[in-house]
C-alpha cells in the first residue's frame, strides 16, 4: 500500500465504512412533522419540522458525526485502535462517542466549563471521556490534546462543510424535499436552520442551487442567538470577527467565524434573544407534544417573524425548519424557572408575542 496505509489498515478501514453503513441502513430517515395552528390554516401556510431527535443519539448532530467519521476513514486519517478527539458543546460528542463505541475507538471530548450536565452525562453513557476547559481553548485544547497521543483530532468546525455529501445520498436536504413531494406547496418558501459549525446550512444551501436549477426555490434562512458572530459576518463579510459569546443556547451560534460557514449560499440570517429561543421551545412543546431544544427555539422565533412577513403580504406556502434535538436533555436549564432565575432572564414579554402571534398572525 501506499501513503504510509498497510494492508491491514484498509482491511480495517473497510470493516469500519461497512460497520458505519450498516448501522446507518438500520436507522430509518427522521421524520417531516407538520404543525398545526388555526391561524396558518387561515392563511394557507404550512409549518414542519424535521425532527432530528429521533436519531440514534438523538440530535442532528448524528448525520454530521457519520459524516466526519466515513471522511475521514476514507481519507486514511483515522486508524484502528487511535484516540479520537473533538472540540463540542455537548451534542457532537454526544454522537462521535456512539461512532467511537460502535468502531471500538477511545473517544475524548473537550468541552466548556458550562455543557449541559446532561450532554456529560450521555458523553460518559457511551463511553467516552470529558476534558474541560474555557470556550475559547476548546479548539487549541482538543488539537493539542490529539497531538500529545497521536490521535485524530476530528475538528467539525472546520471539516463538517467538507465531509457532508451536498448533491444527495439522502443528506438532510435532499430527504426534505422528497419528504415534501406530495405536499399542497412542495418548494418551501423558507428553509429556516441554526449554525454552530455551518455544516448545515452549507449543505441546504448548496443541495438548492444544485437540484432546483428551474424555476422557483426557497431562500435560506439562518437563525442566529445573541452574541454570535455569523449575524454579522453575513451583513459584513468581515472573517476576523469574534465575540464574547457566552454560549446559553447550545449547539448554534459561534464566537468565530468558523470555516465550514458559508456565507454565499445563505439568502438571510435573522438575530434572536436568548429569551425569545427560549420562550419559543416553551410554546411549541405545547403544539408538538414533546420537549425540544434551544436551537430548535432559536429557529421558532424566527420562522414565527418570517410567517408575519407572509401574513402581512398575504403570501401563501410552506415553511421548513428543524427540530434539532432532544428537549429532555435540558429539563434542568431551559425548562427550569430557577435556572431562568439564575441566569437573570425574564421571557414573559417574549412568550406574549409568541401568544399573541399565535392568535392574529403578528409578531
Amino acid at each position: 500500500m501506499t501513503n504510509g496505509t498497510t494492508d491491514t489498515d484498509a482491511t480495517w478501514i473497510q470493516w469500519a465504512v461497512k460497520e458505519i453503513t450498516a448501522d446507518y441502513t438500520r436507522s430509518s430517515d427522521t421524520h417531516l412533522l407538520k404543525c398545526s395552528l388555526p391561524i396558518l390554516d387561515r392563511y394557507d401556510i404550512h409549518l414542519y419540522f424535521k425532527d432530528e431527535s429521533t436519531h440514534p443519539t438523538r440530535s442532528l448532530k448524528h448525520r454530521l458525526a457519520r459524516s466526519l467519521f466515513l471522511h475521514g476513514l476514507c481519507s486514511g486519517w483515522i486508524r484502528q485502535g487511535q484516540s479520537i478527539v473533538e472540540a463540542s458543546s455537548g451534542s457532537t460528542a454526544v454522537s462521535e462517542a456512539y461512532f467511537c463505541r460502535l468502531l471500538n475507538l477511545p473517544f475524548i471530548a473537550v468541552v466548556p466549563e458550562d455543557t449541559s450536565v446532561n450532554k456529560i452525562k450521555e458523553i460518559e453513557f457511551l463511553g467516552g471521556q470529558i476534558r474541560r476547559t474555557s470556550a475559547e481553548a476548546i479548539y487549541d485544547s482538543a488539537a493539542d490534546l490529539a497531538d500529545d497521543l497521536g490521535g485524530y483530532y476530528m475538528d467539525q468546525f472546520t471539516r463538517a462543510e467538507q465531509a457532508t455529501d451536498w448533491r444527495g445520498n439522502n443528506n438532510i436536504a435532499e430527504s426534505i424535499f422528497q419528504q415534501l413531494t406530495h405536499e399542497k406547496h412542495p418548494i418551501p418558501r423558507y428553509i429556516v436552520v441554526g449554525a454552530g459549525t455551518g455544516g448545515t446550512s452549507a449543505t441546504i444551501g448548496r443541495y438548492i442551487r444544485y437540484s432546483l436549477i428551474d424555476g422557483e426555490r426557497p431562500e435560506l434562512v439562518v437563525a442566529d442567538p445573541e452574541g454570535s458572530v455569523f449575524y454579522d459576518y453575513f451583513h459584513t463579510g468581515d472573517q476576523t470577527l469574534t465575540s464574547n459569546m457566552s454560549g446559553r443556547i447550545e449547539g448554534i451560534g459561534r464566537p468565530r467565524v468558523e470555516k465550514s460557514f458559508i456565507r454565499a449560499v445563505i439568502d438571510s440570517v435573522i438575530r434572536v434573544p436568548d429569551t425569545a429561543s427560549i420562550a419559543g421551545l416553551r410554546f411549541i412543546e405545547g403544539l408538538l407534544g414533546k420537549k425540544v431544544g434551544g436551537s430548535t427555539g432559536t429557529n421558532v422565533f424566527a420562522v414565527f417573524q418570517l410567517i408575519s412577513q407572509m401574513i402581512e403580504s398575504h403570501t401563501a406556502g410552506s415553511v421548513v425548519t428543524l427540530l434539532c434535538d432532544d428537549g429532555e436533555r435540558y429539563t434542568d436549564t431551559y425548562y427550569s424557572d430557577s435556572w431562568l432565575h439564575q441566569q437573570g432572564l425574564d421571557i414573559s414579554d417574549h412568550i406574549s408575542l409568541i401568544e399573541q402571534f399565535a392568535k392574529l398572525g403578528k409578531l
